[in-house]
């Protein structure tokens, strides 16, 4: 009896898991998986309970098992090897969920701020009340030059990666006294706002009134949206009482990284009545 009538061709079992014949090749070749029969021309046949195996490699290599590993474990007659392996990738599986979720995280609230952004009147101040807030600050760099910033920036980043934080928003605030002068580059903190409330080293905001407005453009013009914000709050009978937070939104204007087309810093800074 010819076995081959009974079973597929590599063509055939290739289609049935959907991978290239070159794969099964390969698979072959390192014994890995070799087909149930070869007739005396060396053509390869595949059997239906194969693609079952086929499965388990695919699998395999999905959680990121190399082909050795996968043939080792395939081979292994340890039972506690197997169950170690498996825990190892099991862990392996947990943190790239885990990563997944913080970018699924990130996007998520990069489309609700741009949602938001793109209905805002950027020419409107507005005064408004809020509630106290906890944010997270970074080290005091008030009158550090902009290389330490820059150093600064790349170590915060680093400790928002290394904690697993989900950022909601980030920014740099500004001390009343540097607004009252006109130093307004010269920030004390970067801060984020954060939803995972575990983190010990937090600031809470000052409930209050505060006015909001919008500078779009490079955070280096931001004087002019300030002296508006000032001339605006003398009209109305307010003073500044506070310190001014600059919070980072971006527009999604067309595709166009341009800073001036697409990036807006939100200023937030405490006010009461003259």
């Amino acid at each position: 009896m010819d076995a081959s009538n009974k079973l597929m061709t590599t063509g055939e079992f290739a289609a049935l898991c959907d991978v290239k014949k070159q794969t099964l090749f390969h698979y072959d070749d390192i014994g890995l998986l070799e087909p149930e029969y070869k007739n005396e021309n060396g053509y390869r046949f595949y059997s239906i309970q194969q693609a079952e195996a086929y499965s388990l490699i695919d699998m395999l290599k999905e959680i990121g098992m190399s082909l050795a590993e996968i043939k080792d474990f395939l081979q292994s007659k340890n039972p506690k090897k197997i169950t170690d392996l498996l825990t190892e990738k099991e862990k392996l599986i947990d943190k790239k969920i885990e990563k997944l979720q913080r970018t699924q995280q990130l996007i998520s609230n990069q489309k609700k701020q741009t949602e938001r952004a793109l209905q805002l009147d950027l020419d409107q101040f507005t005064i408004t009340d809020m509630e106290m807030e906890q944010i997270v600050l970074s080290e005091n760099i008030l009158n550090y030059s902009h290389k330490d910033i820059t150093k600064m920036i790349i170590a915060f980043m680093k400790y928002v990666k290394q904690g697993e934080i989900n950022v909601e928003n980030w920014g740099a605030l500004i001390r009343q006294e540097q607004i009252e002068t006109g130093d307004y580059l010269n920030y004390s903190h970067f801060f984020l706002r954060e939803n995972s409330l575990h983190l010990t080293e937090t600031y809470h905001t000052k409930a209050g009134k505060y006015i909001i407005g919008y500078h779009k453009g490079s955070y280096l013009s931001t004087y002019k949206t300030y002296d508006k914000i000032k001339a605006y709050l003398d009209k109305k009978g307010y003073r500044i009482c506070g310190d001014s937070f600059e919070e980072y939104l971006y527009l999604m204007d067309g595709i166009s990284l341009d800073v001036k087309a697409n990036y807006v810093i939100k200023i937030m800074i405490q006010v009461e009545e003259k």
